[in-house]
């Protein structure tokens, strides 16, 4: 009898999450494929997914047993508002619609969405049975996504997911941990933050890495779930262990223009129905991330 096969191919394999996961994937047995806009390697191939000649190409070569969605802007603050929905909604249903012209029908497709489309819910823990109220374009981009994707359930095995905030060595300097890390490496004295009493989800990517395997293997398809922990970490609390690493106290400073008014103090989301799909998934203090980030 054969070995099961186990080609995984991920669209966006070169960003932040896309490296962490792969390389994980790797590690567990998985046979790794992945899609970059910019960059070909071994088992990479340079697609762009707002051309289905280009998902047609690589889905034929590869014919994946799974699939996981990573492509697209992830920063809200990108300038060109029309990139959101032209990559994030479009293209992501560019490849369902492709998958479902060639036939191809892997055992998972699990298409990554984000928090954001919750919007400000004035809840302090945000679960699947929340009504979207996506307050930017990157969150609004999303939710057109899963609009246009479920009606896709009958025809794949599609799970989305609602990733809430998390980080890890490597990502991009302009999210709010590894701007706050290298500040302290960089040995500066002070930072100019916002509201400084608030508490948020800041998950490992080795946690969302574990998530997304254990999802992969599950039984669960037509599904919307949340990647989230619960775990509440306060920004302050943040700063209290960077001291603590950086063997030094930096000088805080509150900036009026990154002051949100009427923020939540307290903003996680539910783990609820995810641990009900794949049983709980534990991940490391949050101040052996931070170690990892600051001494890379």
């Amino acid at each position: 009898m054969g070995a099961v096969s186990k080609k995984v191919l991920i669209f966006g394999i070169d960003g932040f999450t896309g490296k962490h996961l792969s390389h994980y994937l790797k590690e567990v047995g998985y046979d790794v494929f992945g899609t970059s806009y910019a960059d070909t390697e071994d088992k990479y191939f340079q697609v762009d997914i707002t051309y289905k000649a280009d998902i047609q190409r690589v889905l034929e070569e590869v014919v994946p047993d799974f699939i996981i969605l990573l492509s697209g802007i992830s920063f809200p603050a990108h300038g060109h508002n029309e990139d959101f929905y032209t990559i994030n909604t479009i293209g992501a249903i560019n490849i369902l619609d492709v998958l479902v012209m060639l036939a191809q029908n892997p055992k998972k497709v699990i298409m990554a969405s984000s928090a954001t489309i919750y919007g400000n819910q004035g809840l302090e823990i945000l679960d699947e049975s929340l009504c979207p109220k996506p307050a930017n374009h990157y969150g609004a981009s999303k939710y057109s996504m899963e609009c246009l994707a479920v009606n896709y359930f009958s025809k794949l095995n599609i799970i989305i997911t609602r990733p809430f905030n998390y980080t890890g060595v490597g990502q991009e300097e302009n999210f709010l941990i590894p701007k706050i890390v290298k500040h302290f490496r960089e040995n500066k004295k002070e930072i100019e933050l916002g509201n400084l009493h608030v508490s948020r989800e800041f998950n490992d990517v080795s946690y969302v890495s574990e998530v997304y395997k254990k999802l992969l293997e599950s039984e669960a398809k037509g599904k919307v779930v949340n990647i989230a922990s619960n775990r509440g970490i306060k920004l302050l609390d943040v700063i209290d262990m960077m001291n603590e690493i950086a063997k030094y106290d930096i000088k805080v400073k509150v900036n009026p223009a990154f002051v949100r008014q009427d923020e939540i103090k307290t903003l996680t989301g539910s783990s609820k129905k995810l641990f009900g799909l794949i049983g709980e998934v534990e991940q490391k203090e949050f101040k052996s991330t931070l170690r990892e980030m600051f001494e890379a």
